[in-house]
């Protein structure tokens, strides 16, 4: 959700400025790129060189600065524009009190008053001051202007005393603001399952059947349809690559069998279900419970059909919108329709390995999506993320037809 946006942090005069630097870390691992702004009292708390050193750029104090003879105008303005969002944490009682009536006497404010982005707000201060009246009036006030309040966390103060008024951990701040970044995208509500990745049939314990898959697409697919607002089950064959996504709940296996029983098990509650991943067709009838030797210059393997997983989430499929993948070598198209009509689906992507850029283990793909009505739509070659963001794009438009 943080992908790309332009985050401004307002840094306040409290003591919880401290997790401000753990605050930028998060948010540019999310994809963000962050300018900070100080205030005058919050640089005693935090130094400017840590978070300009954390952000990757200068961090803002006051409207004039200084450098070696020259004066410039910082402008709260530009600030202001800049920001997709803006959230200030610590919110101090002073600052919160400033906020809600207009008083500008900083660089912060003057930027506050300026901005045209959402503005996030995570108060922090001791038992008593937030239990005040003129506390709960500032907070209501500024919720009525729209802006969104991080609730405050309960636990020990700085004070020693015991109760609400610490600020919210940088993870919760984070995670509660890609929450409200969801609302109102196209996902949003639905559950979507991904299957990716091959499958390893196991011969012994050294060695396996298995294919060229990365799992990439599926994770692409997966990515994108948490940015939509989704949450998302993904099954994840072996892959070594990594989801950081408080929206993807990761189920990694390792055979086409554990891939099945982790499927049937989210597939009732699922909305939208994309079989991308590249199942291995059969497996060794017996695996061998030691490594095997090499005895004789033939080794025959005696392999049996594994369980077709998409078949099956075909055969008891209900109100679920479920997308095959089809990768074919020959008669592609003609292929890709009679799995569409076999299995069950609503729509199948097909890939064909004749086509440059297309299949396992590259960065690119390049796909054509079918629907049940046989309406084809082609595509370039294109990144398997921009892949990802097409694929949604017909079934959003399918699901809301």
């Amino acid at each position: 959700m943080l992908e790309g946006k332009k985050v401004l942090l307002g840094i306040t005069g409290g003591i919880a400025a401290y997790k401000t630097a753990f605050l930028v870390r998060l948010l540019i691992k999310a994809g963000a790129e962050v300018k900070v702004i100080l205030t005058e009292s919050a640089a005693s708390f935090v130094t400017p060189l840590t978070l300009a050193t954390l952000s990757k750029n200068p961090v803002h104090l006051d409207f004039i600065k200084e450098d070696e003879g020259t004066v410039n105008w910082d402008n709260h303005v530009e600030l202001g524009l800049w920001a997709d969002l803006m959230l200030i944490a610590p919110a101090t009682a002073n600052t919160l009190s400033k906020m809600a009536n207009g008083v500008c006497d900083n660089l912060l404010m003057a930027t506050y008053l300026s901005a045209k982005c959402p503005v996030y707000f995570a108060p922090a201060m001791d038992l008593d001051m937030y239990r005040h009246p003129t506390t709960k009036t500032s907070i209501e006030k500024l919720e009525s202007f729209g802006n969104i309040l991080i609730p405050v966390a309960s636990g020990e103060l700085a004070s020693g005393l015991e109760g609400e008024g610490r600020m919210e951990e940088p993870e919760k701040i984070v995670e509660l603001v890609q929450k409200h970044m969801r609302k109102g995208l196209p996902l949003e509500g639905k559950n979507v399952l991904i299957t990716a990745g091959p499958t390893y049939e196991a011969i012994d314990p050294v060695r396996y059947i298995g294919n060229y898959s990365t799992g990439l697409m599926g994770v692409e697919l997966a990515r994108k349809a948490a940015a939509l607002g989704a949450e998302v089950n993904l099954v994840l064959g072996p892959s070594s690559l990594v989801i950081n996504s408080p929206f993807i709940t990761l189920h990694r296996v390792t055979s086409a069998d554990e891939m099945y029983k982790a499927a049937i098990g989210v597939y009732e509650t699922s909305d939208v279900v994309i079989a991308a991943a590249a199942v291995a067709d059969y497996k060794p009838k017996t695996t061998a419970p030691e490594k095997i030797k090499k005895k004789s210059d033939v080794l025959t393997l005696e392999l049996v059909k594994n369980q077709d997983i998409l078949q099956t989430l075909g055969k008891s499929k209900k109100s679920q919108f479920l997308v095959g993948f089809a990768l074919e070598t020959e008669n592609e198209l003609s292929n890709a329709l009679t799995k569409l009509k076999k299995k069950n689906l609503d729509a199948i992507v097909l890939n064909s390995l004749k086509d440059k850029g297309a299949g396992f283990g590259g960065v690119t793909n390049k796909v054509t999506f079918i629907d049940k009505n046989s309406s084809i739509k082609s595509f370039d070659v294109k990144t398997k993320a921009e892949v990802a963001a097409d694929i949604w794009k017909e079934i959003i438009d399918r699901l809301h037809a």
